[in-house]
C-alpha cells in the first residue's frame, strides 16, 4: 500500500504536466511509497498523451459535465490508496523533492497534525521583483492565518491526512474558487487536528496567471472569494478561468 497519494488535477496542461511529473522518479516513488494520480477534467489537448510510466492512475471525468478544481481533486482522492493525500497543481514544482518528502512525512508522524502547507514562489527562471515581493507578503499572510487559528493553505500544494479529508467530506464542489482556503478552514474549525506551516519547504508555481491579470487583480479575486466563502459559504466567481 502506498503511503502518499499525489493527486494532480489537469485540464489542457500539455505544456507543463510532464515537467511536473518528472520530479517523481522511480527511486523517489519507491523510497517514499508514492502513487501518482492524474485527475483530468476533459482535456482536449495532448495532456494525457505520452505521460511517463511513473503515473499509476488516470481518472477521466465526463467532459460533458461541469468541471472545476474541487471536483477534479475529489475524483482523484476517491481512487487514492495512500494514508496521506498530497494535492498539487499541474504547474507545481518542488524545490527539493528529497527534502520535501523527508520533512513532510516526518511532520505527519505527529498524530496531532491534520494538514500541512509551505512556502510558494514563482519558477526561478521566470521570477521578477514583483513576484518576490508578493509571495514574500502572501507566505507571511498564510503563516499568520495558521498561527492565529484560522487555517489556510494554497491549492498549489495541500497535504492532508486521508482520514481527515474523508471526515470533512473533501473539497466543496460547489466552490469555483476559494476551495483551498475552505477545506483548511473546515479542518481547523472542526478541531480534528493542527495545520502546520513548514517554513523549510518551498514549491514553485507558474506565473502565468499573474502575468495575464497582474497581482492586484489576482489578489483582489482571492480576497473576495475567501471572504465570500467565510461569510456566505459560496464563492464570488462562477468559474475559475483557465490560463494556458
Amino acid at each position: 500500500m502506498p503511503e502518499i497519494s499525489i493527486i494532480i488535477p489537469t485540464l489542457n496542461e500539455e505544456k507543463l504536466i510532464n515537467r511536473t511529473l518528472e520530479q517523481f522518479t522511480p527511486q523517489l516513488k519507491e523510497k517514499y511509497s508514492l502513487e501518482i494520480i492524474i485527475s483530468d477534467g476533459g482535456s482536449t489537448d495532448k495532456t494525457l498523451e505520452n505521460l511517463p510510466n511513473t503515473v499509476d492512475i488516470i481518472v477521466r471525468e465526463n467532459p460533458d459535465k461541469k468541471q472545476n478544481i474541487p471536483i477534479g481533486r475529489n475524483a482523484g482522492a476517491k481512487s487514492a490508496k495512500g494514508s496521506l493525500l498530497y494535492f498539487i497543481n499541474a504547474d507545481t514544482r518542488i524545490e527539493d523533492t528529497e527534502k520535501f518528502f523527508s520533512i513532510s512525512t516526518d511532520a505527519f508522524r505527529n498524530k496531532n497534525i491534520a494538514a500541512l502547507t509551505c512556502c510558494f514562489k514563482v519558477f526561478p527562471e521566470e521570477v521578477k521583483l514583483s513576484d518576490k515581493m508578493f509571495h514574500g507578503f502572501y507566505n507571511n499572510y498564510v503563516r499568520l492565518l495558521n498561527s492565529t487559528g484560522m487555517g489556510m493553505g494554497r491549492g498549489e500544494c495541500q497535504m492532508i491526512r486521508t482520514e481527515i479529508f474523508k471526515k470533512v467530506n473533501g473539497y466543496n464542489e460547489l466552490l469555483a474558487a476559494g476551495e483551498d482556503y475552505d477545506i483548511y478552514r473546515r479542518i481547523k474549525k472542526t478541531g480534528l487536528g493542527k495545520i502546520k506551516f513548514l517554513n523549510e519547504l518551498t514549491v514553485y508555481e507558474s506565473p502565468r496567471r499573474y502575468r495575464k491579470y497582474g497581482y492586484l487583480k489576482v489578489f483582489s479575486s482571492w480576497t473576495r472569494n475567501s471572504l465570500s466563502v467565510f461569510f456566505k459559504n459560496k464563492s464570488v466567481s462562477d468559474e475559475w478561468e483557465e490560463v494556458r
